[in-house]
């Protein structure tokens, strides 16, 4: 049997991936706080006919070897945590982290999950919660008769009620940071949860031990660049072409074979 018949199949299943990876970043090119993702991929191990240094005669030696690759094989899918353009909006409760650094959801279980998503609202209790009603940690709640809410570049939430010549402080907005943000596990919903990979969670000021700053009344955008992926889409859709190619030729050369009479 063809070596190649099994090589091709796995090269049309990395680019399966790779198709796969990059649909999923253009779906998701509207996104607020969306981070794209790239499949990376390696060489398969390789037969050896003959190893480099064989000696050839009394006094030479093969330079090279005859290796013949196996394929191809995925090993990792890698999330690419590049900033994302910001968007105003003008609403009060939009925040965006220019630079390092994520929002802390609690979830009704009590798990702690991480966000680039800015885009809050407050719940019927006057608590600031995302759009599925997860509840921003530090906790903070806008009182009922507030008229207007501010929030500083280094997380200071204040609110103006009436009667009052100066503005209360409410609460003060952290967001965290990890060593290896790539290692965070996606759940979906723009939401990340710590891993062993990940790293333990550093919890801080905004502004200060290298986390981005806050922009209040702005969302980061996902961080797809359209062009890219579909340059990659149709590297990809060649590369899947090319490789059933070779599945094309490997069977009409063992058609030939089997066709041979003595």
């Amino acid at each position: 049997m063809l070596q190649s018949l099994y090589i091709a199949s796995t090269g049309m299943l990395g680019m399966q991936t790779q198709i796969d990876t990059t649909a999923n970043n253009i779906a998701n090119v509207n996104t607020i706080g969306f981070k794209k993702s790239r499949a990376e991929f390696a060489d398969l191990m390789y037969k050896t006919m003959e190893y480099a240094g064989t000696a050839t005669s009394d006094v030479t030696q093969s330079p090279t070897g005859i290796e013949v690759g196996l394929g191809v094989r995925p090993t990792a899918i890698n999330k690419m945590f590049s900033e994302g353009n910001l968007k105003q909006t003008d609403n009060k409760l939009d925040i965006a982290i220019t630079g390092q650094g994520f929002f802390k959801l609690e979830l009704p279980d009590g798990t702690e999950v991480y966000t680039r998503n800015g885009a809050f609202k407050i719940d019927q209790n006057g608590t600031i919660v995302n759009s599925d009603g997860y509840t921003l940690v530090p906790q903070i709640t806008v009182p009922e008769d507030a008229t207007d809410i501010h929030i500083g570049t280094d997380g200071t939430v204040t609110v103006v009620q009436p009667g009052q010549t100066q503005a209360a402080v409410i609460g003060q907005i952290t967001t965290t940071n990890f060593i290896n943000p790539a290692g965070l596990h996606s759940m979906g919903d723009n939401l990340y949860i710590e891993t062993d990979s990940s790293g333990q969670p550093i919890e801080g000021t905004p502004g200060q031990n290298g986390l981005g700053t806050l922009r209040q009344g702005f969302v980061e955008l996902s961080n797809v660049q359209l062009v890219v992926e579909l340059t990659d889409l149709i590297t990809g859709q060649r590369a899947y072409d090319a490789n059933s190619k070779i599945i094309t030729t490997s069977d009409e050369m063992l058609q030939t074979v089997n066709g041979l009479k003595r």
